[in-house]
C-alpha cells in the first residue's frame, strides 16, 4: 500500500506509514504522536487555546475533560506513585515518569537567552517567560510582579506568614521549602561563587549577582524622603523603615532600639567590648569593620568631602555632615549651665562634668576627669 497523506480537522498535516506498520498521526505543533487519527483530533484541542472545563477548587481551566479529572486527583490528596529515588510522591504516572528526569542528569531543552538546561520542555517554556519580561501576575499585597503563576503562588505564602520549613542548624523559619535548601548552603560553608571585582566569596549565584550591582555603581532604587539612592530594592525596603520611626529591636544592655535586627546585632559588639579590627598605622581598635574602614580615610590624606559654607576638607562623610551644623546656627543646651553645643554628643559628653562621675584617672598623680580629652591634656604637664 502506497503511503497515504492525511489532512486534519483543524488543517494539521499528518505522515501515515504502510498499513503493514502501527499507523502513527503526528502534531505538526509539538511532535507527539497517536495511533488513531481520532486521537489526534481530540489532542488538537490542547493547542487551540479553548479550556472549556474548569476545576470548581482552584478555577484552573482545560481543554479536556480527561485533563480535569487528572487534575482533581491533586485536591483528593491521593498520591499513590512514589519515586523510589527521593520517596516524593504524586498524584500522577505520567508526572512521576516526568519527575524521573530530574535524577537522570538529562536535560536536553537548553533557553538560547542564558544558556540554562532543563528537564522538560514546559520547564524551558516558563523559564522564557523570565527573559520576556512580561510579568502579568501580581501580588495584591505588595505590587511584586511575577511572569508565572507559580511563582506568585509561592510569593504569597510570604505574607501568609506561614513558615513550615525550619532549619535544623540555626532554627530559622521559611515559606519555601527551596529558600531553605539555598539557606542550607551557608552553614556548609562551601562559597563556590566568587566576584572577580573584590575577590568576595558567596554561597549563592543570585547573591553574587545582587553583590555585582555593587560594583556597577548602578542605584535605580531612591528612598524618597532623604533622596539615598541604592542598587537593590531590598535594600531600599529595609532603608525605609528608618523613616518610618518603627524601630522593635531593642538592646537589653542599654534600652537603644533599631529599626533592623542586623542594627541590633552589630550594636552588641559594642558592649561585648571586643574590637578585634586593629589600624596598622596608629594603633587604635575598632569593634566593626567598616568602622575601621572609614578610620583608615583619614591616614590616607585622602578628603573628597568639601564644605560649601567655608571650603573646609573631610576624609569622611560622616565629618562633613556634623561640621555643617556649625554653619547651620543649630546648638544644644545644657541645662545645668546654659553651655551651648553645636554637637549633640559634645552635649553628652560635657554633662558628665556636673554628674561628678570622673572614671578617668591620671597614672602619675592620680588626678580623676571627667573626660578622657582633659586627661590627655593634663598628661602633657607631666610629660
Amino acid at each position: 500500500m502506497s503511503d497515504k497523506m492525511f489532512l486534519s480537522d483543524n488543517e494539521t498535516v499528518l505522515d501515515a506509514v504502510s498499513s503493514a506498520e502501527v499507523k502513527q498521526f503526528r502534531c505538526l505543533e509539538c511532535d507527539k504522536t497517536f495511533p488513531l487519527k481520532k486521537s489526534l483530533n481530540k489532542h488538537a484541542v490542547v493547542h487551540s487555546g479553548v479550556k472549556n472545563f474548569e476545576c470548581d477548587e482552584c478555577g484552573n481551566r482545560f481543554a479536556r475533560k480527561g485533563g480535569l479529572t487528572q487534575h482533581l486527583l491533586i485536591h483528593s490528596g491521593v498520591k499513590k506513585f512514589k519515586c523510589d529515588e527521593c520517596g516524593k510522591l504524586f498524584a500522577h504516572n505520567n508526572i512521576l515518569t516526568q519527575h524521573l528526569l530530574i535524577h537522570s542528569g538529562v536535560k536536553n531543552f537548553k533557553c538560547d537567552e542564558c544558556g540554562k538546561r532543563f528537564a522538560h520542555k514546559s520547564s524551558l517554556t516558563q523559564h522564557l517567560l523570565i527573559h520576556s519580561g512580561v510579568k502579568k501576575f501580581k501580588c495584591d499585597e505588595c505590587g511584586n510582579r511575577f511572569a508565572r503563576k507559580g511563582g506568585l503562588t509561592q510569593h504569597l505564602l510570604i505574607h501568609s506568614g506561614v513558615k513550615n520549613f525550619k532549619c535544623d542548624e540555626c532554627g530559622k523559619l521559611f515559606a519555601h521549602k527551596n529558600i531553605l535548601t539555598r539557606h542550607l548552603l551557608i552553614h556548609s560553608g562551601v562559597k563556590k561563587f566568587k566576584c572577580d571585582e573584590c575577590g568576595k566569596l558567596f554561597a549563592h549565584k543570585n547573591i553574587l549577582t545582587q553583590h555585582l550591582l555593587i560594583h556597577s555603581g548602578v542605584k535605580n532604587f531612591k528612598c524618597d524622603e532623604c533622596g539615598k539612592r541604592f542598587a537593590h530594592k531590598s535594600n531600599l525596603t529595609q532603608h525605609l523603615l528608618i523613616h518610618s520611626g518603627v524601630k522593635k529591636f531593642r538592646c537589653d544592655e542599654c534600652g537603644k532600639r533599631f529599626a533592623h535586627k542586623s542594627s541590633l546585632t552589630q550594636h552588641l559588639l559594642i558592649h561585648s567590648g571586643v574590637k578585634k579590627f586593629k589600624c596598622d598605622e596608629c594603633g587604635k581598635r575598632f569593634t566593626l569593620k567598616e568602622n575601621l574602614t572609614r578610620h583608615l580615610l583619614i591616614h590616607s590624606e585622602v578628603k573628597n568631602f568639601k564644605c560649601d559654607e567655608c571650603g573646609k576638607l573631610f576624609a569622611q562623610k560622616v565629618e562633613l555632615t556634623r561640621h555643617i551644623l556649625i554653619h547651620s546656627g543649630v546648638k544644644f543646651k545644657c541645662d545645668e549651665c546654659g553651655k551651648l553645643f553645636a554637637y549633640k554628643d559634645s552635649l553628652t559628653k560635657h554633662l558628665l562634668i556636673h554628674s561628678g562621675v570622673k572614671n578617668f584617672k591620671c597614672d602619675e598623680c592620680g588626678k580623676l576627669f571627667a573626660q578622657k580629652a582633659n586627661l590627655a591634656c593634663h598628661i602633657l604637664i607631666h610629660s
